[in-house]
């Protein structure tokens, strides 16, 4: 071989290796950033963020949400919960009080009011106010490169009017004595039409529209909406069914227990949420929580998990802010609902400290400047994502409360697994209090705060009026 053709073959070889270099580099990089169907130990740790995509941005669109998903990342966030992205219907809009829009007379009036996500038009569609169904696929794939699982809002109780099964499954509707089609009774949600689910087609129907996402738009499962009020022998068909597909999560918005025992894996966390708001408000005392903890360890499975939160879509427009319902208390409780048993909800907007009611039917903006609330919880972040002390999924860390010299309004508890400790600890009163925690001394790591102080057998503390800390005890 003359020299210009070895030195030519010798280039083709080196070129040949560099390309399966780089070639093994990107099949590694894509191997990696594939994420694996969500799994009972990604619960553990994880954190979940409820999208209202109409109102996290001035667009209100899938886009500009997906452009913020990596800074979601930064808190930790592992499971994305999107409010119902499916077309809304017209007919029985509602616009404010007991008013429709069809009773505005200004048309130009009229157009403001864009309806309830769950008054859903068409279960197989998206609503093009949001975007279109490549922008979803995108946000769907940008989460599951950044580490997040993604689940749907689905409202399986009820329809809106105009929903395409009114028209071609009339069948599916409950009705009155007089074979009118009605609400949900009991409810005042006059813009939607209560489903029968006696009807074997329905559950079918339903069932494969759930299937249709899964499988289509690679989701990762479903927030079911009011899951109660359907019945459970239809949840464990549906979920049954999903499953065929790939691993999926659950949530229900229920405490029901018998939904636990194989149809979902979450539920919310109400009755802990209404308590906290009253031990915010000086209406409940600290040993009724204690009472509450008790009830909750005894009531549920040991593998079931309950959604933590201290506000969400519900909260925030009917009864108030944050700071409106926990006013001075509202940081205890935030660290709080990420330190006990359970996983932690952010709700958008509540990561800036948003402390304003976001309009229901109507377009409205959450704030986007990042301060004190952001810096807390990216420490939270990193403490329930890196620390299995504060597992809290299905094989969640233990639980102890713990005994100060002042119970009635000291709330204190550690929560231990793997040969780590963390303890909380929180005056649940408007006074300035002192108290001894007998069993808690050591090398303290503060986890919201930074820093650590060695505390003393014996050592007392003085805290404000909700004052609270959070420490990693280290011997």
């Amino acid at each position: 071989m003359n020299f210009k053709l070895k030195h030519a073959a010798c280039l083709l070889l080196a070129v040949g290796l560099f390309a399966c270099k780089d070639n093994a580099k990107k099949d590694t990089k894509d191997t990696v950033e594939v994420l694996k169907p969500i799994s009972n130990g990604d619960l553990e740790n994880a954190i979940i963020y409820e999208a209202n995509i109409r109102q996290y941005s001035p667009e209100g669109t899938f886009n500009a949400f997906t452009k913020d998903i990596p800074e979601l990342k930064k808190l930790g966030v592992k499971v994305l919960w999107l409010m119902p992205v499916f077309p809304i219907s017209h007919k029985n809009r509602k616009a404010k009080g007991d008013l429709l829009v069809e009773d505005i007379p200004d048309i130009q009036e009229r157009t403001k009011y864009l309806g309830s996500y769950y008054a859903v038009a068409d279960y197989n569609k998206v609503n093009t106010d949001l975007g279109t169904e490549a922008d979803l696929k995108n946000l769907i794939k940008t989460a599951h490169e950044n580490g997040m699982y993604v689940i749907l809002d689905w409202v399986a109780n009820h329809t809106g009017w105009d929903n395409v099964w009114i028209t071609s499954n009339p069948e599916f509707y409950t009705r009155n004595e007089k074979g009118e089609m009605i609400h949900p009774e009991g409810t005042d949600w006059t813009d939607t039409a209560d489903l029968d689910y006696s009807n074997r087609a329905l559950r079918k129907a339903m069932t494969a529209s759930m299937e249709y996402w899964v499988r289509e738009f690679d989701i990762d499962g479903y927030r079911c909406d009011v899951a109660d009020k359907v019945p459970t022998s239809f949840w464990l068909n549906a979920v049954g069914a999903l499953k065929q597909i790939k691993p999926v999560f659950m949530l229900a918005e229920s405490e029901s227990r018998d939904l636990f025992e194989e149809a979902f894996d979450m539920g919310y966390n109400w009755e802990g949420h209404h308590l906290m708001n009253g031990l915010a408000q000086g209406k409940t005392t600290v040993q009724e929580w204690d009472n509450y903890m008790k009830k909750v360890d005894s009531t549920y499975q040991e593998d079931d998990i309950l959604m933590n939160f201290i506000t969400n879509h519900d909260e925030n427009s009917w009864n108030g802010t944050v700071k409106e319902r926990m006013g001075d208390a509202s940081e205890a409780m935030l660290v709080m609902s990420y330190a006990i048993p359970g996983m932690p909800l952010i709700y958008s907007g509540q990561e800036y400290g948003m402390d304003k009611r976001l309009k229901f039917f109507e377009k409205d903006t959450i704030p986007k400047q990042k301060g004190h609330i952001w810096n807390i919880m990216e420490r939270l972040a990193l403490v329930k994502n890196n620390n299995p002390a504060l597992h809290g999924g299905k094989n969640a860390a233990a639980y102890n409360r713990l005994k100060t010299t002042n119970d009635g309004v000291i709330y204190a508890f550690e929560r231990t697994n793997e040969g780590r400790r963390v303890v909380y600890m929180a005056n649940m009163s408007d006074e300035t209090v002192e108290f001894q925690i007998p069993t808690v001394s050591g090398k303290l790591i503060e986890l919201t705060r930074g820093g650590e102080v060695t505390m003393q057998e014996g050592t007392t503390f003085k805290f404000p009026p909700y004052g609270y800390r959070l420490f990693e005890v280290v011997k």
